[in-house]
C-alpha cells in the first residue's frame, strides 16, 4: 500500500471525521507548548523571577486551588454557548496569561496570571473533552485512545525541546520555552477556528411563540450518585502523583537504584503509553466493558504498590527492577483509567447537561493536582508499608467504584427537556 493510501485508511479509523482529526492536532499543539514549560516552571520562577522556594511552593498552590474552579465554571458555560467559541476564549485567555508572565517579577501578578492561567487550562481540558464526545459519538473510547496517545506524543516532543534548552541554561532559554508554551495555546486557537460547532443536546433553537421550558436540566450538584463517582475519581487519578512525585523522590531517598532511573521511568511511561493506548481502547469499547476493566485497574496498581514496596530491600539492580516492573504497572493502571474514566464519566451524564456534569467531573483531577503530592509523600514517608496501603486503598476504590456506579448504568437515561436558545 502505497503512504498516500496508508495515510488516508489511518484517517478514516479516527473518529469524529474532519473535526476529530483538527482536535487531534489541536491536543498534539498544546501538549508540546505544555511539556516545554512543565518541567521548567520551577526553574524558571527560581532563576528568572528570583522566587524563593516557599514562594513558588505558595504559587503552585494556590493557583492551582483557584484552578479547581474552572472545570466546572467551563462546563456550565459550554452548555449555554457554542463550544469552539467557549474554547477559543479559552485558548486565548492562556496564550495571555502566559505572554503576561514575560512582563514581570512582581510576586503579586504573577500569582495573579499565574491564577488566571490555571482557571483557563482546567476549564479548556473538561471542554475539550465534551468536544470530542460530542464528535465521536458512539466511538468516544476509541477516540480518547488516538487522542491520548497523540497528547503523550506532544508530551515527549515538548520535553525533549525543553530538555536541550536546560542545557543552555541562560534566562533567554527559560523565556524562549515560556513564550513556545504560550505560543501553542495561540496555534490552538487557530486551529479551533476551523472547527465545525458539534451537534448539543443541551441546545435547540426556539422561536419567540414558543412557551418557555418548565423544568431546569439535571443539576450535577443535586446527583448525589454522580458526586460520589467523582470522589473516588479523585482518588483513582493518583497515578499522576506517581510518576510526577513519588517515583523521583522514592528513587533518591527510598531505594539504591541509580537517580538517573527516574528520566528513564518517564521515558517508559511515555512509550508504553503511545504504543498500547489505542490497543487496550478494544477492551473498554462499551460502557459496560469499560466498567469491568476496574479490576484489572485494581490489580495493576495493587501490583505497583508492592513493587515500590520491595524496591527498598535490596541492592542496585533489584531496586532497578522492582521500580521498572512498578513503573510498568502503574502504566498500565493509567491507560485503563484514561478508558474507564472517559466512558463512565460521560455514561452516567445525561445527555442534556454534558458540559456541567463534565465539568464536575474535572474536579477530580483538579483536586488531585493539590491532594496528589501530599498522599505519595506520606506514602514515602511511611516506607515500605507506605507503598503497599497506598496500592491496596486505591485497588479498594476501584471495587467501590464498580460497586457504585453498576446500578446507575442499568437504568434508562435521564429524561430532562432541553435549554432552549431563542432566535431574537
Amino acid at each position: 500500500m502505497s503512504p498516500k493510501r496508508r495515510a488516508a485508511a489511518w484517517s478514516t479509523r479516527i473518529p469524529g471525521g474532519r473535526d476529530g482529526r483538527r482536535m487531534l492536532w489541536i491536543a498534539l499543539v498544546d501538549r508540546i507548548g505544555s511539556g516545554l514549560w512543565a518541567s521548567v516552571s520551577v526553574l524558571y520562577f527560581t532563576y528568572v523571577t528570583g522566587l524563593s522556594v516557599a514562594q513558588v511552593g505558595t504559587l503552585a498552590a494556590v493557583s492551582g486551588a483557584i484552578g479547581i474552579a474552572g472545570a466546572p465554571l467551563g462546563g456550565r458555560i459550554a452548555d449555554r454557548l457554542p463550544l469552539t467559541r467557549v474554547l477559543i476564549a479559552l485558548q486565548l485567555l492562556r496564550a495571555l496569561a502566559s505572554f503576561a508572565l514575560l512582563t514581570t517579577d512582581d510576586y503579586a501578578l504573577l500569582l495573579a496570571f499565574c491564577a488566571v492561567g490555571s482557571l483557563g487550562d482546567r476549564a479548556a481540558n473538561v471542554l475539550t473533552k465534551l468536544y470530542a464526545t460530542r464528535v465521536s459519538g458512539p466511538d468516544r473510547v476509541r477516540y480518547q485512545a488516538v487522542n491520548r496517545t497523540v497528547a503523550n506524543a506532544g508530551w515527549a516532543v515538548g520535553g525533549l525541546a525543553a530538555a536541550a534548552a536546560l542545557g543552555i541554561g541562560t534566562t533567554t532559554a527559560y523565556q524562549a520555552l515560556l513564550a513556545g508554551d504560550a505560543l501553542s495555546f495561540l496555534g490552538a486557537a487557530l486551529l479551533t477556528v476551523r472547527c465545525g460547532e458539534p451537534p448539543s443536546p443541551t441546545r435547540t433553537v426556539a422561536t419567540s411563540k414558543d412557551p418557555p421550558p418548565t423544568t431546569k436540566p439535571t443539576n450535577p450538584w443535586r446527583d448525589r450518585t454522580y458526586l460520589a463517582y467523582v470522589a473516588t475519581e479523585t482518588v483513582l487519578c493518583l497515578h499522576d502523583a506517581v510518576f510526577k512525585v513519588g517515583l523521583p523522590l522514592w528513587i533518591v531517598h527510598g531505594s539504591n537504584a541509580p537517580h538517573g532511573l527516574a528520566p528513564l521511568l518517564l521515558v517508559l511511561n511515555n512509550v508504553l503509553v503511545v504504543a498500547l493506548q489505542v490497543p487496550l481502547a478494544r477492551f473498554g469499547a462499551s460502557t459496560t466493558a469499560a466498567r469491568a476493566q476496574l479490576l484489572p485497574f485494581a490489580g495493576f496498581f495493587a501490583l505497583g504498590g508492592v513493587a515500590m514496596a520491595l524496591s527498598s530491600a535490596g541492592g542496585t539492580n533489584t531496586a532497578t527492577g522492582c521500580l521498572t516492573a512498578a513503573a510498568v504497572s502503574f502504566t498500565m493502571a493509567e491507560m485503563l483509567y484514561a478508558t474507564v474514566s472517559w466512558e463512565l464519566s460521560v455514561a452516567l451524564a445525561p445527555a442534556t447537561a454534558q458540559g456541567a456534569y463534565l465539568g464536575v467531573h474535572g474536579l477530580a483531577q483538579s483536586v488531585q493536582r493539590s491532594v496528589g503530592p501530599l498522599a505519595v509523600t506520606a506514602a514515602i514517608a511511611t516506607g515500605p508499608a507506605g507503598w503497599t496501603a497506598f496500592g491496596a486503598a486505591i485497588a479498594v476504590t476501584c471495587l467501590i467504584q464498580h460497586r457504585l456506579v453498576r446500578d446507575r448504568l442499568t437504568r434508562p437515561p435521564l429524561s430532562v427537556p432541553p435549554v432552549t436558545v431563542s432566535e431574537h
